[in-house]
């Protein structure tokens, strides 16, 4: 059985894992066409998310994020995370292309690597977090190109934990 506690910690961290959706930018070689909408989060975002843990009450966040293209290509994102009730937390990523619509690469939360594949310009990010939760997130761009959807949802054991949708912006 799985005790409130063992789920509060982790789940509460998805307020900001959305923001890194569509963060991938891809090396130089790849075509403008093809990294417009990963250039999405190249600078200031912000996500707003509703986030649902079992046996909890629903709870709003908020994460402020500041992308940056390095060097090499890769894509470092630093992100504030606010969650309701919860202290502010700091999170950075590192997201690099590795090969046409797939990305690899960290996340300070994350057990391990994350994993980003592009489906029918969607993009479904794949990682684990501690306590044995595996996070699938599917963002999709929407029109105009200057927002995106975030579905978010957690297992543990296979069993459905927790689960996020929200919605990022450009600021």
């Amino acid at each position: 059985m799985l005790l409130q506690s063992q789920l509060f910690t982790p789940a509460r961290m998805l307020g900001g894992l959305s923001v890194i959706a569509l963060s991938l930018l891809p090396s130089a070689a790849v075509a403008d066409s093809d990294r417009a909408p990963l250039q999405f989060f190249n600078g200031k975002t912000e996500m707003v998310s509703t986030i649902k843990v079992i046996m909890k009450k629903p709870f709003r966040s908020r994460a402020l994020g500041t992308g940056r293209i390095l060097p090499d290509g890769s894509l470092s994102l630093a992100q504030q995370v606010f969650d309701e009730g919860e202290p502010t937390k700091q999170r950075n990523w590192k997201i690099r292309q590795i090969a046409s619509g797939h990305y690899a690469g960290t996340m300070t939360e994350a057990v391990g690597p994350v994993t980003v594949e592009e489906v029918d310009g969607k993009y479904r990010f794949n990682y684990k977090m501690k306590g044995n939760l595996a996070v699938e997130q599917w963002m999709t761009p929407l029109a105009g190109g200057n927002a995106a959807k975030s579905i978010v949802t957690v297992r543990k054991f296979g069993m459905k934990v927790a689960s996020s949708t929200g919605i990022i912006k450009r600021v």
